[in-house]
């Protein structure tokens, strides 16, 4: 699983280091999160078919899906793009879906918005709590969270929640990446952030001096993704396919990525 991909930058370093992680890993099932790809806010129909033509299963969203015209027709017509499962009733797309991984397993991969400094929101306690029901419905036996939240306690305390109920709860929307990754008490592999891909040279993958400015005049600056070489952020989890427990997990990180 990927951090936020950021710009056009990030897509293009994951798919440049998505072959050789795919080589050293083997992963059966690979998901990431695509809310930042086009120029750090939302999705093109156009990124997401790319990164699922080359090696990735899933792709989560967040608090920035709804930001590109085309982002509606994709989350009707494409399956493997999942919008935050506690938006309203009626809200285009789906949460939450059930795949196949390489090795035949079924995997249920659900994403989750937080509503701790975020905006407004259903409970994401409670919709997670639905949707685990809802696969142990569908006999799914991984069950992958992505929890797109700002603060690190609403995550954690969603990971404590889950624990024993999901094989996987993975934070994004921070963009660093964080060093407690670990195996919770009950068996659930569980990060606080995933972290990024994208400028690794940046503030969150955005032009220093534009951010810079911001915090020290306290106006209004217009983001542009920075440029140079990239990083990818992500985890590898190893899981116990007869209890759906994971048994590993594992920090990704590589930086100093040339892309055009």
């Amino acid at each position: 699983m990927l951090g936020d991909i950021v710009g056009a930058a990030g897509l293009s370093a994951v798919l440049h280091v998505m072959p050789a992680l795919r080589l050293e890993y083997e992963p059966d099932f690979v998901i990431v999160n695509g809310e930042n790809i086009a120029g750090g806010r939302g999705i093109t129909g156009e990124a997401a078919r790319r990164l699922l033509h080359n090696g990735v299963d899933v792709i989560t969203m967040g608090n920035h899906t709804w930001h590109k015209a085309d982002v509606i027709p994709l989350m009707e017509k494409e399956p493997r793009v999942l919008r935050p499962a506690n938006y309203p009733p009626g809200t285009p797309g789906s949460g939450s879906g059930t795949y196949l991984a390489a090795n035949g397993a079924a995997v249920f991969v659900a994403n989750i918005l937080g509503r701790a400094l975020m905006d407004p929101i259903d409970d994401p306690f409670r919709a997670a709590g639905v949707l685990i029901e809802e696969a142990r419905a569908k006999n799914a036996s991984i069950i992958c969270v992505d929890v797109h939240a700002e603060t690190t306690s609403e995550k954690q305390a969603l990971g404590l929640y889950l624990d024993g109920r999901a094989t996987l709860v993975a934070g994004t929307h921070t963009h660093v990446q964080t060093a407690d990754e670990r195996i919770l008490p009950q068996g659930t592999a569980y990060i606080t952030d995933l972290g990024m891909c994208g400028p690794q040279d940046s503030v969150i993958g955005m032009k220093p001096e534009t951010v810079l400015a911001r915090f020290t005049s306290l106006r209004p600056q217009r983001f542009d993704i920075a440029e140079g070489p990239c990083q990818i952020n992500g985890i590898l989890v190893t899981v116990a396919r007869e209890t759906g427990r994971a048994t590993a997990i594992e920090r990704i990180l590589r930086r100093d990525i040339e892309v055009d």
